[in-house]
C-alpha cells in the first residue's frame, strides 16, 4: 500500500464526519433533495421546446398518475417509429428532428444522411495514437479521452457560434460509433489477448448497421437485428433536458465551455451506475435470478424470489428490482411499451422464448411484489432498460458496450439541448446551496490541539 493510500485510509472518516449532514435538516429548510419533491417531481430549472414526458396529470389540482407519453418537438415517439416500419435510418430521422424542430421531408433526410456519412471519419492516425493507447474495460473512459482530444484537431473548438457548434455536434453525432466500437475492439484485444479488427464505416449504411458491422468480424447482421437497434437508438436518444447528464450538458455549456467539454461531462455522469448503467444492473440481476429459479413459468417461485430480492435477502441486497420503476414515468414507460413487441421479434428469432418469457412473467409480477412490500407514491412499471439489456445480448454486443451505446444514442438530445441553451443565452446555471456553517474563532498554529 502507497503512502497515499495509507494517508487516505486514515483520514477517510474526517471526511466522512464533517460531511455527514443530518437528514431532518434538508425538511428543517426546504430543500428537495435530487432536485425533486417528496412526490418525485421536478424542480423547474428551465424550460425546452426539444421534448416533453408526461406521467401525471392534473385533475380539480390533483396529480393522477398516467400512461406515460414521450414527445420529440410535439410527435410522439410511438407514432414515429410506426411510421417508419418499413424504412431503417429511424434514428438519422429523429436526429433531424430534434436538432432542426421538424421531421425531415426525403430531400432533407437524405442530405442529412449524407452529411452524417462523410464525417464518419477520424483524424489521421486517431485510432492508433489515441485510441489504442492505454485501453481500458471502462470504455466511456476511453470515449471521454478521445472526445477531449478531438478538441485539439479542431481550430475553432472555442467558437459558440451555433453554426460551428453545429458543425461540432454533427461531427460528434457521425464519429461516436467508431469511438466506442474501435475503444471495445483495443480493450479486448490488449486485455483479453483477443483478435484485432478495424472496419470502416459503410456510407450506404445506418449508424445502427454501421455499429453492427464495426463491432462484428465478419461484419454481417440481419436486417431485424438493424432494424431493433435502430428502434433503441431512437428511444434512447433523448429524454427532457432534466435527466442527469443532459442537465450536466446545459450546466457546462451555461458557463461559456466549448462543445467538446460539454459533451465529455455529460459522459462522466452518464457512465455512473445511477444513470447509464441501469440496463447493467439487470443484466447482473436476471443472471442471479436464473440461477435460482428453476422453472421460467412458476409464477410462485419467480415471485417468492422477487420478495426475497425485495427484502434484501438475495442478489446485492439493496432491495431494487432493477428495470422496475422510474424516476419521472409511474403507471407506463411508453418507450418500454413501444419497444417490447421488437424485443418479442428478436427473440422469437433467436430461439430465446423461454428468456422471453422469464422477462414477461417478471415484468407481470414485480410491481405486484413491490406494492405488497413497499410503500410507494406511484406506479411501478418497466422501464425501457428492463429490456434493452437483454436485446444487446440477444445480439451478441459485449456488456462493456452497453453504456457507450447509450452515449452513441444519446449524443444527439445532448447536442440539440446544448444549442438550445445557446441560443437562449440564458444565464450561469449557479442553484443556491443552503450553509450550515457557523463562524468560528481562529486558532494559531502552534495552539491547536
Amino acid at each position: 500500500m502507497s503512502i497515499l493510500e495509507k494517508y487516505s485510509e486514515k483520514k477517510a472518516q474526517l471526511c466522512r464526519d464533517c460531511g455527514a449532514i443530518d437528514s431532518s435538516l434538508y425538511d428543517e429548510f426546504g430543500v428537495k433533495k435530487g432536485l425533486r419533491d417528496v412526490n418525485g417531481k421536478g424542480v423547474m430549472t428551465g424550460l425546452t421546446y426539444i421534448s416533453k414526458i408526461t406521467s401525471f396529470k392534473e385533475e380539480n389540482g390533483e396529480r393522477i398518475p398516467c400512461d406515460g407519453e414521450l414527445l420529440y418537438r410535439g410527435y410522439d415517439v410511438k407514432d414515429i417509429i410506426a411510421g417508419s416500419a418499413d424504412r431503417k435510418n429511424i434514428y438519422e430521422e429523429g436526429a433531424f428532428l430534434l436538432l432542426f424542430g421538424h421531421l425531415p421531408n426525403e430531400a432533407e433526410l437524405s442530405e442529412f444522411k449524407a452529411v452524417i456519412a462523410e464525417n464518419m471519419t477520424l483524424p489521421t492516425n486517431f485510432t492508433r495514437d489515441v485510441i489504442m493507447k492505454a485501453p481500458d474495460a471502462d470504455i466511456m473512459s476511453s470515449m471521454t479521452k478521445s472526445i477531449l482530444t478531438l478538441a485539439s484537431y479542431d481550430k475553432r473548438k472555442n467558437d459558440l457560434s451555433i453554426e460551428n457548434v453545429l458543425r461540432q455536434s454533427i461531427q460528434l453525432i457521425s464519429c461516436f460509433p467508431m469511438l466506442a466500437v474501435y475503444g471495445y475492439h483495443a480493450y479486448n484485444h490488449y486485455k483479453n489477448d483477443e483478435s484485432m479488427f478495424i472496419h470502416r464505416p459503410d456510407s450506404n449504411m445506418s449508424i445502427a448497421e454501421n455499429f453492427l458491422r464495426m463491432l462484428r468480424p465478419d461484419k454481417e447482421f440481419t436486417k431485424l437485428e438493424a432494424k431493433v437497434l435502430d428502434v433503441a437508438m431512437l428511444l434512447h436518444m433523448e429524454h427532457g433536458g432534466g435527466n442527469n447528464s443532459t442537465f450536466t450538458t446545459r450546466v457546462v455549456t451555461s458557463s461559456g465551455s466549448d462543445t467538446y467539454s460539454a459533451i465529455a461531462a455529460a459522459m462522466s455522469s452518464l457512465k455512473g451506475k445511477r444513470h447509464g448503467g441501469a440496463n447493467l444492473m439487470v443484466m447482473e440481476m436476471m443472471d442471479n435470478i436464473k440461477s435460482n429459479v428453476r422453472d421460467y413459468d412458476d409464477e410462485e417461485e419467480i415471485a417468492a424470489y422477487l420478495t426475497k430480492i425485495v427484502r434484501k435477502e438475495a442478489f446485492d441486497r439493496r432491495g431494487l428490482i432493477y428495470g422496475m420503476g422510474h424516476a419521472v414515468y409511474s403507471i407506463s414507460d411508453p418507450r418500454e411499451r413501444v419497444f417490447k413487441s421488437f424485443v418479442e421479434q428478436l427473440a422469437l428469432s433467436k430461439g430465446r422464448d423461454r428468456d422471453m418469457q422469464l422477462y414477461s412473467n417478471i415484468e407481470r409480477l414485480a410491481p405486484k411484489v413491490i406494492a405488497e412490500e413497499r410503500k410507494i407514491y406511484k406506479g411501478v412499471s418497466p422501464n425501457v432498460d428492463f429490456y434493452s439489456g437483454f436485446v444487446y445480448e440477444m445480439m451478441g454486443i459485449p456488456r462493456e458496450l452497453f453504456t457507450p451505446l447509450f452515449a452513441v444514442a444519446r449524443i444527439t438530445g445532448w447536442s440539440a439541448h446544448r444549442i438550445e441553451e445557446l441560443v437562449a443565452d440564458t444565464k450561469i446555471i449557479r442553484p443556491a446551496y443552503g450553509s450550515l456553517v457557523e463562524k468560528k474563532s481562529y486558532v494559531k498554529l502552534e495552539n491547536r490541539e
